[in-house]
């Protein structure tokens, strides 16, 4: 007995095609989604925050043949004795010969001889001579009057000095007030080009460490009135009229640093620029939010561009969605005619 195909039931298969179909356009619209956002990154401006400054006891300086000390700056608490451990990786004798001078750089220009009547004349406070392969060692106290300076320390081995030999200890304090760090470079700029301080009673000290990343001198003047924004063509006449918080010389040296210390009296954004020619107007600004928070990074737009192989698999998906989609709304819709009777039992 024949059965009539217009009452059959629908198979599995046409009850999972719908959803197959789905699933299929949905890929071709979340592939290349996908991977235009593989690339987007939330990014902005850098922000440093303060923190408390930390204690050292014991400070490893590497010495090399470059000849060059590693690391060559080191931050140090006050009111400490500090053991600097003296590892001499080279083939040649150096020396760790600390001045007596805080914030005091001595003049590039020395010569051996030079180099050696000044310490003769001011004293030494670490004078350590270390072998090849050997390790040497030097203790030195930084007491409280130490505080917020910074130390130089050079080799007195003829021309090493004058190589570049040299680095700088710089004594954190540990007393009221907000210790930041900052950075410059030969862009110019600065690095981070944002500060921010916490506080919510006034007035606050802030303490900034600047260190040259690059080679280029750079100043760090702090313009002193907040949410007062100076520019490029006024900011000599603004100065001239409002003395800056902090107006601090950055050592032109990599490594070399400078304190740049002083009072606020208010919360708000304190702008901050280097006043060596040309350099903020090709940028070198920042600004300090002290008592206020720094306004949140904003996302960068992204500017991926979708690979080809991603563009040609999306199509021929989409195509293959569309015929599919096409023959399943005809399957379903126009049932087959019926069989012809037979003739035999």
């Amino acid at each position: 007995m024949t059965e009539s195909l217009r009452g059959r039931p629908s198979g599995p298969w046409r009850r999972a095609l719908p959803w197959f179909v789905a699933a299929l356009l949905l890929a071709t619209v979340g592939v290349p989604s996908a991977a235009a956002t593989l690339p987007y990154v939330r990014s902005g401006t850098t922000v440093g925050y303060g923190t408390a400054a930390s204690s050292t006891l014991t400070v490893t300086i590497n010495m090399t043949d470059a000849p060059a000390y590693a690391p060559a700056y080191a931050n140090v608490p006050q009111g400490t004795q500090v053991t600097f451990v003296l590892v001499n990786q080279g083939n040649y004798s150096h020396s760790f010969t600390m001045t007596t001078q805080p914030s005091y750089r001595i003049p590039s220009n020395y010569t051996p001889g030079q180099l050696n009547a000044f310490f003769a004349k001011n004293g030494s406070l670490a004078n350590v001579t270390v072998a090849p392969g050997t390790t040497g060692y030097a203790n030195v106290s930084f007491d409280a009057a130490d505080a917020l300076r910074s130390f130089e320390f050079v080799s007195i081995v003829p021309y090493q000095f004058q190589a570049g030999m040299l680095g700088f200890v710089n004594v954190t304090s540990t007393g009221p007030g907000v210790l930041l760090q900052e950075g410059t470079i030969n862009a110019p700029g600065f690095s981070p080009n944002q500060l921010a301080a916490n506080a919510s009673t006034f007035p606050i000290v802030l303490d900034v460490l600047v260190t040259n990343l690059g080679t280029l001198p750079h100043t760090f003047t702090v313009v002193p009135q907040s949410n007062v924004t100076i520019t490029p063509a006024n900011f000599t006449t603004y100065f001239q009229q409002h003395a800056p918080l902090a107006s601090a010389n950055v050592p032109a040296s990599t490594g070399g640093t400078v304190w740049a210390n002083f009072t606020v009296f208010a919360a708000g954004v304190y702008m901050y620029i280097c006043e060596v020619p040309g350099h903020f107007a090709d940028g070198m600004e920042g600004f300090l939010y002290v008592g206020v928070p720094p306004p949140p990074p904003a996302p960068t737009p992204s500017t991926a561009i979708v690979e080809v192989w991603v563009l040609v698999g999306s199509a021929v998906l989409l195509g293959i969605g569309v015929v599919v989609t096409a023959v399943a709304s005809f399957a379903g819709r126009f049932p087959a005619p019926p069989r012809s009777p037979g003739h035999g039992h």
